[in-house]
């Protein structure tokens, strides 16, 4: 049923709060209503929850709060905020403030139930400046026992090269972004007040007199409508998945190439809240990441480097390559027409495994080689036949990095000057680990494209997550979250874990504006 065209005491379902999505800050603001005593829905057109949160590392940036705290970090808000002005200058100021006030707020509130525990992991921010963390401030979930969740565990999406294959999770305990989803879940469960209905896709908000009343959603038992007396909480992802939406917002890279779960995050949320009047903003950014090309056509999100070199179409260095993986990602996208596909250039010492860390990373080298996507041969030259690059451009691009690998200085990009270049690099390579000679033969090359971990634009909203109209005003009752909203950070991604952790934060103060703040614990 189209929007505005409804009856209100005709409805499948009545809720206080109907959550559209189940990734993290899905996830965080059901589990902040039911706490609250609200009735809560989430609705998940998968048969999964989690979407992209659950193939995520599960680093959550939320500075000043009491895990930087246990463990020892001097960390505060003012240095957060000092860091993040110097990025973002004045723009969202009043989402940033709110944003960084809520963060402790809502760590503490995460952690009273017993289901929720979180530990600080060293993860460098992104960007020198005032309040930077060399080693970070951010933090992740503890891993999950299986027993602590039992049979839940079975509704958590897997791993992304297990999802991939349809099987289920590993043995052993949840970790990461399944750890990070299945606490939400098993914490949301507990109390009592949430049910989760999988398979179950919003089609459509229903609106009556500016005001969203609730969702209309297809099921397997047909169309139903869902009524949400207190607030829709969108939390669906972004529209990586959606070539269409892509094309015409002008967002660089491909569907295929998104580490986002295959058939969600296609926009529909996003479309729906438009349709309802709500203005969207960065429509034609995501979280970049480079990809290395895959046999199947799809894309592995790759950080990390710790060894080789990367050349555009013309045999040419043009970034440091040690970058944090959004800022070698807009690189790429900086002259797509030259460096989409770009090559990642290393040789034997690694023993045939690109010197990087990869997700998934379950194709081994002999698919590649055999598929094309990776090259091996005995020379440069060869190398360079066999990809199409410029055989003299490529020699003294691996000519003039050996030599700054020799000298410890790489005169052209600065490899290896900034705490996070050195994160993941060997420390037992010569006078700068992060430059690693290129000298032993045989030579690989691997083929690397745009990739991304989901569109960062979306619905605009204020400090308080509702979603806002074109002149700026909230349309009642619809709030948006995570990837579903256009983020505060812009086109930067500040630090490890943004994503997440500004998604539960604005989750948590969507569901204090609806209901308002918690009691005192």
């Amino acid at each position: 049923m189209a929007s505005g065209q409804t009856a209100r005491q005709d409805w499948d379902g009545e809720f206080d709060v109907v959550v559209v999505g189940s990734g993290a800050g899905a996830m965080a603001g059901a589990f902040s209503a039911a706490s609250r005593g609200l009735k809560t829905v989430v609705v998940e057109k998968t048969n999964l929850l989690g979407g992209a949160s659950s193939y995520a590392g599960a680093s959550c940036w939320l500075p000043g709060t009491q895990v930087q705290e246990r463990a020892g970090v001097e960390d505060s808000t003012e240095a957060a905020a000092a860091y993040l002005e110097s990025l973002l200058g004045t723009e969202q100021a009043e989402r940033r403030e709110a944003f960084l006030a809520t963060a402790p707020e809502l760590v503490k509130a995460l952690e009273h139930d017993p289901a929720l525990e979180f530990r600080w992991t060293a993860f460098p921010d992104y960007f020198a400046g005032p309040g930077r963390m060399d080693l970070g401030r951010s933090m992740m979930p503890v891993a999950l026992p299986r027993e602590e969740i039992g049979e839940l565990a079975d509704l958590v999406r897997p791993p992304i090269d297990r999802d991939n294959r349809g099987e289920q999770h590993p043995d052993g305990p949840l970790t990461a972004g399944q750890a990070l989803i299945g606490r939400l879940l098993l914490a949301f469960t507990n109390t009592g007040n949430g049910v989760v209905r999988t398979g179950t896709a919003m089609t459509d908000l229903i609106v009556e007199d500016g005001k969203v009343l609730g969702v209309a959603v297809d099921t397997a038992d047909g169309p139903q409508r869902l009524r949400a007396a207190s607030g829709v909480l969108l939390g669906a992802g972004g529209f990586e998945g959606n070539e269409q939406m892509r094309r015409e917002n002008g967002t660089p890279g491909s569907a295929s190439w998104s580490m986002s779960p295959r058939s969600a995050n296609t926009g529909t949320a996003i479309r729906a809240a438009q349709e309802a009047g709500a203005a969207v903003d960065l429509m034609d950014e995501a979280w970049w990441c480079p990809g290395t090309e895959q046999p199947s056509g799809k894309a592995a999100f790759t950080l990390g480097f710790r060894g080789g070199l990367m050349v555009d179409g013309n045999g040419k260095r043009y970034a440091n390559e040690s970058l944090p993986y959004d800022q070698m990602g807009r690189e790429m996208a900086a002259a797509a027409a030259d460096r989409i596909p770009s090559w990642f250039i290393f040789d034997s010492r690694f023993g045939g495994q690109l010197p990087a860390i990869m997700r998934p990373d379950n194709t081994p080298p002999a698919e590649h080689l055999a598929a094309g996507t990776w090259i091996q041969a005995e020379s440069l030259g060869e190398l360079a036949e066999r990809t199409g690059l410029p055989a003299d451009a490529l020699a003294e691009s691996v000519q003039r990095f050996n030599g700054f690998a020799a000298a410890g200085v790489d005169e052209d990009f600065h490899r290896g000057e900034d705490p996070y270049d050195l994160f993941f690099a060997d420390p037992s390579h010569g006078p700068n680990p992060a430059l690693v000679a290129l000298d032993q033969p045989p030579y690989f090359a691997a083929r690397m494209v745009l990739s991304d971990l989901g569109t960062k634009g979306g619905l605009r909203t204020d400090k308080d997550a509702r979603v806002l109209t074109g002149s700026g005003e909230p349309i009642s009752g619809l709030y948006a979250v995570g990837n579903s909203s256009a983020s505060f950070s812009g086109r930067f991604y500040p630090g490890p874990g943004i994503p997440l952790g500004t998604a539960m934060v604005f989750a948590y103060r969507a569901v204090q504006a609806m209901a308002g703040p918690a009691a005192e614990r």
